[in-house]
């Protein structure tokens, strides 16, 4: 024993420590506690995510995706291969399974039974939930598959993959040559005798006052003369020259053409009503009325001067 090691006997017991008991003991007046604030109150804790005031590191890291932790469901996992150590014929559930060990967690954890091994006996295995291998496995052995509340509902068809499959068929049965079904696509034919046809070799008249249609043959041999190019190296013919049209004689009307509309009578014009803008006099300009104002002064181009008025006094 050293003397390091000696003790008192009171030591075990260590003094407690008096707060509050005035300023002389150094944790007087607030009891160390500062002045004011959160941590001077009583039923103050510091939060575990508390960082001093900075931002913590679970609102800086992002949260991307979807989490369904209040509402996923765990299962106690069950394989068909470990199955086996069961006698032929007897019936396994949870209770069984807890009692081998086979199954651990909490009691309320539902059990499902996985298709991985291999499976001998035939056993009668009820419980929440099965894998589909499981259930072809344990059938295969001569044993029963039975969910605890009933097997699952079946999921409701989905019509819009239905509808995409039933058109996909009927245009493949439309390519291979065959009729499409009645209400798979197909269009209403429409009514005969919907539209009149046309008789053969007719050609509906012209309207009365058109012009007369031109004789065959009478301007095309001109025409066709003088679309044709000369030669090469040939002589160019001389261009044929067109007469003037004849002037009308002074003080003869020109005749009117065929069909043309007649000139429509002009009505007379009606008297004018009292009140009316007077006259224009002779050589064009109207006459002047009382009281207007007189005329500018030729030449100046301006307004006319204001009138002066006296000065105040």
């Amino acid at each position: 024993m050293q003397l390091h090691e000696a003790r008192r006997a009171d030591l075990s017991h260590k003094k407690i420590l008096r707060i509050g008991r005035g300023p002389g003991s150094g944790i007087g007046k607030t009891s160390g506690r500062g002045l004011k604030g959160a941590t001077a109150r009583s039923g103050w804790t510091m939060k575990v995510t508390y960082e001093g005031g900075q931002m913590p590191l679970f609102r800086r890291l992002p949260k991307r995706g979807f989490r369904n932790g209040p509402f996923r469901q765990v299962f106690a996992v069950v394989n068909v291969g470990d199955l086996g150590r069961f006698a032929a014929g007897s019936s396994v559930g949870p209770k069984e399974l807890r009692d081998v060990g086979m199954v651990r967690g909490r009691a309320s954890d539902p059990v499902k039974v996985l298709g991985d091994g291999e499976l001998a006996v035939a056993l009668h295995v009820k419980v929440d939930a099965f894998s589909q291998s499981a259930i072809a496995k344990i059938e295969k052995a001569g044993g029963k598959a039975e969910w605890i509340g009933g097997a699952p509902k079946k999921a409701a068809p989905d019509f819009k993959k239905l509808a995409a499959e039933q058109k996909a068929k009927s245009a493949e049965k439309s390519k291979a040559g065959g009729k499409p079904a009645k209400g798979e696509g197909a269009k209403p034919q429409k009514p005969e005798g919907a539209k009149p046809q046309k008789p053969e070799g007719t050609k509906p008249g012209k309207p009365e006052g058109a012009p007369p249609p031109k004789a065959e043959g009478a301007a095309a041999p001109v025409q066709a003369e003088a679309s044709k190019a000369p030669e090469a190296g040939g002589p160019t013919p001389p261009k044929a020259e067109s007469a003037p049209p004849a002037k009308p004689e002074a003080g003869a009307k020109p005749a009117k053409a065929e069909g043309a509309r007649p000139a429509k009578p002009k009505a007379p014009r009606p008297p004018r009503a009292e009140g009316a803008a007077p006259a224009k006099a002779e050589g064009g300009k109207p006459a002047k009325a009382e009281g207007a104002r007189p005329a500018r002064k030729a030449g100046g181009g301006g307004a006319a001067e204001p009138e002066k008025k006296p000065p105040r006094k």
